[in-house]
């Protein structure tokens, strides 16, 4: 009887977890309107209301998941579906190297696995619309795209970007109570690969100093413009099995509406 009981209360223990997991941090963000500058045929584009991942998944969410979905452990995975750079970091299916931490963004990483990730969690990843919504918001406005000093920032982090192990939490909290969306990690979405550049060879993502031109974006006369260009480049130059140290994934959800 007392197996049974213990048993049945590991079994419980597990589920939590399992249920905790699933419920990382999320915010709720108002929709409206904003006109992209990339990659739109129309000016304005109407964003509805949606909850987004406070922080992008960390190397711990990452592997309890792998844990779980062996079919995305390392040497299961299919490479229809991750190039061989994906988790190349990781010592084997279930273990970091030692100078990764837990608390840091999750990196080379397919966008097949990090859609997996959220669908799992009966989430998905964000819209390009969504995410850039969302990432022109700074500490204290919706929509800071136009100041100087946050567009020098993400163009000075595109300067010098191996800020992919520093724990999630590092940069500044933005107006949405979202963290890390510019100076941590390059995120997937959920529709990459609708922007208008485009890139044939696995070479335009092969070494980060191909993605960040800093030198050159710091001169730049619109800085607005450049600091977008450079985010609809690298998605334009990915496919969705590439995997890159500086590229992680965080997850949003819809808000259903009340009938």
């Amino acid at each position: 009887m007392k197996t049974i009981l213990r048993l049945t209360l590991s079994i419980m223990f597990t589920l939590y977890l399992s249920a905790a997991f699933c419920q990382s941090e999320m915010v709720s963000i108002k929709g409206g309107n904003y006109i992209p500058l990339y990659g739109r045929d129309s000016l304005q584009v109407t964003i509805s209301d949606f909850k987004i991942d406070v922080f992008p998944v960390t190397n711990q969410e990452y592997l309890d998941f792998v844990k779980r979905h062996p079919k995305w452990q390392r040497s299961q995975v299919k490479r229809l579906f991750a190039d061989k750079n994906y988790l190349v970091n990781w010592v084997s299916d279930t273990i970091l190297n030692d100078n990764q931490s837990l608390k840091a963004p999750i990196t080379n990483m397919s966008w097949f696995a990090a859609n997996d990730y959220c669908d799992c969690q009966g989430k998905r990843l964000a819209t390009v619309d969504e995410w850039e919504y969302v990432a022109m918001a700074d500490e204290d406005i919706a929509d800071a795209r136009t100041k100087d000093s946050y567009n020098e920032y993400i163009l000075g982090w595109y300067e010098k970007p191996k800020t992919f192990n520093n724990e999630i939490g590092s940069t500044f909290k933005n107006y949405w109570n979202v963290y890390d969306l510019h100076g941590l990690v390059w995120e997937w979405t959920l529709d990459f690969n609708s922007v208008l550049v485009s890139g044939e060879s696995r070479k335009d993502v092969d070494t980060d100093l191909n993605l960040f031109c800093g030198s050159a974006a710091i001169g730049a006369t619109d800085l607005m413009n450049y600091a977008a260009f450079m985010r609809y480049a690298i998605r334009g130059s990915l496919k969705a099995k590439y995997s890159m140290k500086n590229l992680g994934f965080r997850c949003v959800q819809d808000i259903k509406e009340e009938k």
